[in-house]
């Protein structure tokens, strides 16, 4: 069995997706995947087919406080989906199903 992922970005402040929000994952100094959030703030399939370890997720949203915002994650087998929640000036993120 191997590693996926997807996320999903939530604009908290103006109740909507966050949409066109640039994410990227990097194993060590490595970008493996990257993409933009859709006009529902998803993207579905971020990686597959990763095998377990340490990844960095970086997400670079409009915010005039936020400009990157980077996770360190320990994959194990299975999928992962991690939502980033932002406004202005507050984020908080979690592993979601």
């Amino acid at each position: 069995m191997s590693v996926s992922l997807s996320t999903h970005v939530l604009d908290t402040e103006h109740g909507r997706p966050g949409t066109g929000v640039r994410v990227e994952l990097y194993r060590g100094d490595e970008e493996i995947a990257a993409g933009e959030t859709d006009g529902d703030g998803r993207i579905g399939s971020l990686a597959a087919e990763l095998d377990p370890g340490a990844y960095r997720l970086v997400f670079h949203p409009a915010s005039p406080y936020f400009k990157r915002l980077e996770l360190e994650l320990e994959l194990a087998e299975g999928h992962h989906h991690v939502p980033l929640l932002v406004s202005s000036y507050a984020c908080t993120t979690y592993r979601g199903s």
